[in-house]
Formats: C-alpha cells, sequence, structure tokens
C-alpha cells in the first residue's frame, strides 16, 4: 500500500514538473517572441524615420533643382538698363499704402527674382530736370510669373519738420501713377533675399511698410510648399495702418507653418485683441523671447531705423550672431553692420585724406568718423543726388578725376568705368570728384 501511494505521488509530481517545465518553454518563447517583435517594430519605425529623411531630403533636392532652373530661365529672361511696365492694377492697402501690379509692356516673359529682393524705377517728374530713382521692395511671391507687385506707402511731412517735403517718389506713385500708366523699371536685383535652398527655422520682422519683402518672403515659403518654419512678426499703430491684413492672415490660416503674430502699439476702438491682431505695444526683444520657442533661428529685419536698431541691439544681447541677423539696408537711416575698427595706421592716413569737389570748388579734409562720400558730401553742403543709399539705384553715381576709393560692400549696381557709387564708399587715398 504504501509503496502505491508513493508511485502515485512520484507519477503527480513528474506531471507537475512536466507541466511546470511546459509553461517555462512557453512563456520563454512568448518573451522570445515578443522581444523579436519589439525589434521588428523598431526596425521598422526606424526605416519609416530613414523613409521619411529621405523623402524630405529629395523634397529639398527638387525645390533647389527649381529654384535653379528658375534662376537658368531669369538669365535668359533678364533684361539690361530700363524696360518699360504697365500698371494694371492699383489696389489701396489702408491709409497711403497701395499695391501697384506691374506686367511687361512688351508682352516677353519675365524673369524670376529671389524673395526680398527690389526693383528700381526710373521716374519721370513734373518740373525735374533728370529722372528720379527710386528702389522698392517686390511684395509678392516670385512663384508670380504673370507680373510684379510693389507696395509704397507714401512719406508725409515729419510732423516735428514741416518744412520737411514729403516724400517724392512716394509721393508720385500715391497721387499720380494709375491703371494703365507705363512706368520705367529695371531688373530686380539686391543682395536681401531668403535662400530658398535652406530649410533651417527663420524669424520675419517687420515694422510698416517695411513688411514688402518679408511679405514677399513669406509667399515664398507657402507658393513653394516648404515645410520651413517661420515665425512672423508685424508692428504697427492698428488696423488703419494694416498693410495687406486679409492676405496675411491667409497666409497664416492656409499654412501651419507660419506663425503671424500681429502687434498695434496704439489699437483703436474698434479693433479687436485676437482677431486683428495677437498683441498689444511694439514688436520687440521681449516679445520675442515670450513666444519663440529659443533663439535658434536665422532673422530678417526690415522696419525704420529705430525699429531695426532696437531689435539688433536686443538680439545682440540675447546672443544671437551677427552672422544669423539679415536686414533691408535702403535709406540713410537704416542700422550699418559693425565695422572692423580701423587701425591706428589707417585711422592716421585717413585724417590727412583731402577731398576735393571739382565743381562747387571745394577742398576739405576728410572726416575717417563718417561713413561714406554721399554724408561727407552733405556735410560739406555739396548737393549729390541719391535714391536707396544701399549702392543699389546707382544715382549717387558721380565721376572720379583723380584717386581712388574703398567700397563698404559690394554694390548692387555697377558703376560706370571711372566712377563711383558715393553712397557706399569712401576715400582710399587724396580724391578729386566731379561734383
Amino acid at each position: 500500500m504504501n509503496a502505491t501511494l508513493i508511485e502515485s505521488w512520484q507519477n503527480a509530481n513528474g506531471a507537475g514538473l512536466s507541466y511546470l517545465a511546459g509553461l517555462a518553454l512557453l512563456v520563454g518563447l512568448l518573451a522570445w517572441l515578443a522581444v523579436e517583435v519589439f525589434r521588428a517594430l523598431l526596425r521598422l519605425n526606424g526605416e519609416r524615420i530613414q523613409q521619411k529623411v529621405a523623402v524630405e531630403k529629395l523634397r529639398a533636392q527638387l525645390q533647389e533643382t527649381r529654384l535653379r532652373c528658375r534662376e537658368a530661365e531669369q538669365a535668359e529672361a533678364g533684361w539690361n538698363g530700363i524696360r518699360k511696365f504697365s500698371v494694371f492694377k492699383k489696389v489701396t492697402q489702408c491709409d497711403d499704402v497701395n499695391a501697384f501690379y506691374l506686367k511687361p509692356h512688351d508682352g516677353r516673359p519675365l524673369p524670376a527674382f529671389k524673395p526680398g529682393q527690389y526693383l528700381t524705377f526710373q521716374l519721370d517728374l513734373p518740373g525735374r530736370d533728370k529722372p528720379l530713382i527710386r528702389c522698392y521692395s517686390l511684395s509678392d511671391s516670385p512663384h508670380q510669373k504673370d507680373y510684379y507687385r510693389v507696395t509704397i506707402k507714401k512719406e508725409k511731412n515729419p510732423p516735428d519738420k514741416p518744412d520737411v517735403p514729403p516724400g517724392a517718389g512716394s509721393s508720385y506713385f500715391t497721387d499720380m501713377v494709375k491703371e494703365g500708366d507705363i512706368l520705367n523699371v529695371k531688373s530686380p536685383t539686391g543682395h536681401f533675399f531668403l535662400d530658398m535652398t535652406q530649410t533651417h527655422p527663420i524669424v520675419l520682422l517687420a515694422g510698416g511698410v517695411g513688411i514688402t519683402p518679408m511679405l514677399c518672403m513669406a509667399n515664398a515659403i507657402a507658393a513653394s510648399g516648404s515645410k520651413r518654419e517661420a515665425y512672423f512678426f508685424f508692428g504697427v499703430r492698428n488696423r488703419r495702418e494694416h498693410i495687406h491684413k486679409e492676405e496675411l492672415e491667409k497666409l497664416a490660416a492656409e499654412n501651419d507653418n507660419i506663425h503671424l503674430h500681429v502687434a498695434y502699439s496704439k489699437p483703436g476702438e474698434k479693433d479687436v485683441k485676437g482677431k486683428d491682431y495677437q498683441h498689444e505695444g511694439r514688436v520687440g526683444i521681449e516679445l520675442l523671447k515670450e513666444v519663440l520657442p529659443s533663439n535658434n533661428f536665422e532673422y530678417y529685419l526690415c522696419g525704420s531705423g529705430a525699429f531695426m536698431k532696437s531689435l539688433t541691439d536686443g538680439l545682440e544681447a540675447w546672443g544671437v550672431p551677427d552672422s544669423v541677423v539679415h536686414f533691408e539696408a535702403f535709406g540713410p537711416a537704416t542700422v550699418k553692420k559693425k565695422a572692423a575698427a580701423p587701425t591706428p595706421a589707417e585711422t592716421s592716413h585717413l585724417q590727412k585724406v583731402m577731398i576735393t569737389f571739382a565743381r562747387s570748388n571745394k577742398t576739405v579734409r576728410w572726416e575717417p568718423g563718417l561713413e561714406n562720400l554721399l554724408e561727407f558730401a552733405k556735410s560739406q553742403g555739396v548737393k549729390i543726388d541719391s535714391g536707396c543709399c544701399a549702392g543699389g539705384c546707382g544715382s549717387c553715381e558721380v565721376a572720379i578725376k583723380s584717386g581712388e576709393v574703398d567700397y563698404l560692400k559690394k554694390p548692387d549696381a555697377t558703376p560706370n568705368p571711372g566712377s563711383c557709387l558715393t553712397c557706399v564708399c569712401r576715400p582710399k587715398n587724396d580724391l578729386v570728384l566731379d561734383a
């Protein structure tokens, strides 16, 4: 009896051990299977990421190829000198601001341009013995192949300087130019533009009519289908000065990668925060710090001198490298990049340089503290025509009778042999100018 019980216990115990061994094997197989499934999922996820990166890279390469083709088309369709354009549409945007849509009068194709570049106009104003040269940024996408658009604000008399006349060029466009008129236009140019072959995120900063090149850049991103992230800050007083309001709002609504932030410094009674604008106050470094996730962007600025100086100073204090801060350089009031300090030997040499204005019969010593020959001429009461004050329009060109000049930056316009663009150069040695 005892032997039978022992045998039964041994049989039951053996069966239990076999069950446990089988269960352990099953658990091991399930664990192995789970690990393999997990590894497979990781591989699939990695492959998806690699495929996504490859697709994005291919998309960027295709975009770059398209842009290179457009640049080739531009070189083929571009023009030298003056070309006639007709104003086929003039649209009032807000107080004293109009958008002018231009088509080539000869009907030939339009060259592409880089977002941020400008057109130079040669205006025949009544009562002037020579054309007035003015430069205005293109405000629509380079992907528009049928027309160019410039948006121009009339420059009124400064409130504190009633004797200063309003802007001649902007007044002419606002008060005189109408649909059907023919204008003399030079080919698009300018070193301030957004490189569309790049994908790093950007910040667009605009004050007032300085929105024009920024709107062009944002439109270019949207029209290209790029997913490049762009934060767009625009500062004006109120709705009455909100240039291209509907177009901006549509642009932001249809493109998740374009983040629009409008700031009103003096909102009107009917201006609605959250609808017409997002922030009350000015576009400044504190607003950027509040909105941006970091300072790791490229920055593009256009606005008044005070607007840009405040932002460039703020960005520098925030630790943003000067190399990623770009701004439009039109006009004498704009910010200038810091130049390397002259050596003692250079300073000593420049202090001895003599400038002769032959027509004015005036010889004076150069002032090393001044930026360029145009500023120096004005300080001496010598009149030299000027336009963009950035080396783009060529209206400040003066013949050099003797001597040499140094250029502060490469000008967009090319001076005639034996001449210089006084707004972007200074003397290299004793200089005689035909002015």
